[in-house]
């Protein structure tokens, strides 16, 4: 063993090295915040002029940096949007179409049937105009993010069908802004501090929301937690159109199962009733 040590140490490797490396630091410093949201349980629903609020943030700030790939425009009808509203509001936002008949690309009004265009043609325009740090795409953010909550929780979770760990995440990053950085704390140049980033002390994104931002015609508060709840629904449905379906389908199902156990249980005394055992 000394002989051993003396090697290591003519090598120039101290000692300690060897010793388990200090803890390193939890991600994210502090747990979201969980909210009332309309969509939670297994019988929760979608609030449609919440969503309709949500999309107006999303379009008036979000989508300067971030793109919704994923999200046509006709799926607004399910936000309570008429055809003619939606025809409309695809019209406002111009898509690249082609090639025409001279083999070149073109530019042209959206249609219903088109996707949201990206505010960046590739990936790299969009790091280059955000400091390096290409902005992710938005439209599966609330089913991709969230921080896993641990035992006993979790158990419980799976027969409530808890699914707003993502959204609880985006709500608190939107909110977190504010927290101060704690004294000793350092973070790196042309970051911000927000205790709830999943991936760090601070982030490239400065804080996106502020008061009187965004304007709401229904009389809703116009304040950043009321814009953070609204887009953050809107990301969930985004993420999950379906959701309202897939729970009425679900209930159904156990419903039709636990009829269909009783059925199994009386048929199997009936059969047997007369049968010596």
């Amino acid at each position: 063993m000394n002989r051993i040590l003396s090697v290591l140490a003519a090598a120039g490797i101290a000692i300690g090295a060897l010793a388990a490396p200090a803890a390193a630091a939890e991600y994210p410093l502090k747990k979201p915040r969980e909210q009332d949201w309309s969509f939670a349980g297994p019988f929760g629903t979608y609030d449609k002029g919440q969503l309709q609020r949500g999309l107006k943030v999303y379009k008036e700030v979000c989508s300067a940096c971030h793109s919704l790939n994923l999200v046509a425009f006709r799926t607004l009808a399910d936000l309570g949007y008429s055809e003619a509203q939606v025809k409309a509001f695809a019209a406002e936002y111009t898509v690249q179409d082609g090639p025409n008949a001279d083999g070149e690309m073109f530019e042209r009004p959206a249609i219903p049937s088109d996707y949201f265009p990206a505010p960046f043609p590739n990936t790299e325009a969009a790091a280059a105009a955000n400091g390096g740090a290409a902005p992710p795409d938005l439209s599966l953010m609330a089913k991709a993010r969230g921080v896993l909550r641990g035992f006993p929780q979790f158990v419980f979770d799976i027969f409530t069908q808890y699914a707003e760990g993502g959204p609880n995440y985006v709500y608190s990053l939107l909110t977190g802004y504010d927290e101060p950085v704690p004294a000793g704390e350092e973070i790196a140049e042309g970051t911000h501090y927000n205790p709830y980033f999943l991936s760090g002390r601070s982030l490239a994104m400065a804080k996106p929301l502020s008061d009187g931002q965004v304007t709401y015609d229904d009389g809703s508060p116009e304040t950043v937690d009321q814009y953070a709840r609204d887009v953050t629904a809107f990301l969930m449905w985004t993420a999950e159109p379906r959701m309202e379906a897939r729970k009425q389908l679900g209930f159904s199902v156990m419903v039709f199962l636990v009829l269909f156990a009783g059925l199994v249980w009386a048929t199997k005394r009936k059969v047997w009733a007369n049968v010596a055992h």
